[in-house]
């Protein structure tokens, strides 16, 4: 709970920045995914088609070229075929200081596929080609893995987010593009197929406080309990241990409240008698080689979408409101939050970056979560004053137990739903762009 969230590494962090602490006036979030066959079809397909069906998508249809990759976390070498798509240029509503990209996909044995967002400055220059991902959902062919070092000099990859580094200049990200490369050995029958693929952007800014929301009616959701905790120092090779599975934990409670659920085989590789190995399963199939743990943003919706008829995004919500019209629609938010012990009553803990399970508001309008950093599954459940928890996740600033400025998340959480959703999910989810 106590490990910084995926978008903020502890040595290297960019705050969630906006426009130098004035209030928002406009837009302040865009979405924008593909997901349909007329959104495969368009853009720029090289040896890439899209697919038509049920739950249309992109897929590598004939290999373009051939390249070597040397993964950095096993050292071996493999030759891979290849195909690319590159999505219509997207201005968003809200010139940009960040985006997250998401993707949803299935990537078969022998296959796995990259994501790169191209951004365009508002001074008329663009940013390189940066790597957002290469993912996998096995870790057998490739360990999935964000790309360290990228930069331009005026912005900047952090694991999972594209930041510009000096927002108060006023240089924003005007435009962007995706670019999807889908891999497969040569000559490999199967592909991945990429079912939506897209971007969150965003220019929130700076503020310690946010104003106070509107409570709505009370509604509490049946989503399953699990602690992380009750898996402390079960496989470190993955971030340390299950004391820092917040993220994992979250995405399995809320890929169960959909009804979906790893096979017996899936957890046969479990420590027999370990119990909750599904989230044993979540920490290993969300683990960033790189960022070396399972917080990376994009990486937990990705894993969420390999169970069948799921789909997730991480994008920022910008309001509480926002978060409770989707819990009364049926649809639990994974929150991304930090705080001092004492900002945030009865939690118990300080944090620098922690996730945790919005299932519901009590008839007062406080905040019920499953808090995965609790000791037992029983204990999971907890109820959050309504402006405490609304300040700690929205900010974007805040002040640690030094009294040093640190940053906050800004309203970042993952949403995952059914891809047969019922019409006040669809409706919920088209409100916010998402769909």
């Amino acid at each position: 709970a106590t490990v910084p969230a995926a978008g903020t590494p502890a040595a290297a962090a960019p705050a969630p920045r906006g426009s130098g602490g004035a209030a928002a006036t406009g837009p302040t979030v865009d979405n924008r995914f593909w997901y349909t066959h007329r959104h495969w079809s368009a853009g720029t397909h090289r040896g890439t088609a899209a697919v038509a069906g049920d739950r249309p998508g992109l897929t590598l249809a004939a290999a373009t070229a051939r390249s070597e990759y040397a993964d950095p976390h096993t050292g071996r070498r493999s030759t891979w075929e290849y195909a690319t798509w590159t999505s219509p240029v997207h201005r968003p509503a809200v010139p940009a200081t960040e985006a997250v990209v998401s993707w949803n996909a299935r990537t078969p044995a022998g296959s796995w596929i990259q994501a790169e967002l191209r951004g365009s400055y508002t001074d008329g220059t663009a940013t390189p080609w940066y790597v957002m991902g290469r993912w996998a959902s096995s870790d057998a062919d490739i360990r999935r893995t964000s790309v360290n070092g990228q930069t331009d000099g005026r912005s900047t990859v952090w694991t999972d987010t594209l930041a510009v580094d000096r927002p108060a200049s006023g240089l924003r990200l005007r435009a962007w593009r995706l670019r999807l490369t889908l891999y497969r050995r040569p000559g490999a029958a199967e592909a991945p197929v990429v079912w939506l693929a897209g971007a969150m952007a965003s220019d929130v800014p700076d503020r310690f406080t946010v104003p106070a929301s509107t409570p709505g009616p009370g509604h509490e959701l049946p989503v399953p309990r699990y602690s992380q905790e009750v898996h402390t120092g079960r496989y470190p090779q993955y971030d340390n241990g299950g004391e820092a599975w917040c993220s994992p934990t979250s995405s399995q409670m809320v890929i169960e409240y959909w009804g979906r659920k790893p096979t017996r085989e899936a957890l046969a590789w479990v420590e027999p008698g370990y119990s909750d190995p599904q989230v044993c399963h979540a920490a290993r199939h969300t683990y960033d080689y790189a960022y070396k743990g399972c917080g990376n943003w994009p990486f937990n919706p990705a894993y969420a979408a390999t169970y069948p008829g799921l789909a997730g995004v991480v994008t920022r919500l910008t309001s509480l409101t926002d978060l409770e019209r989707l819990v009364r629609a049926g649809i639990p938010v994974i929150t991304s939050q930090s705080f001092r012990k004492e900002e945030l009553t009865g939690a118990g803990y300080g944090t620098a970056g922690h996730l945790m399970t919005v299932v519901g508001f009590t008839p007062a309008g406080d905040v019920i979560a499953n808090d995965p950093n609790s000791p037992t599954n029983s204990a999971v459940r907890r109820v959050y004053r309504r402006r405490e928890w609304e300040n700690v996740w929205l900010r974007t600033k805040r002040y640690d137990a030094n009294g040093k400025v640190k940053s906050g998340t800004g309203g970042i959480c993952y949403i995952f739903w059914p891809v047969e959703s019922a019409p006040s999910q669809h409706s919920a989810l088209q409100k916010l762009g998402l769909l």
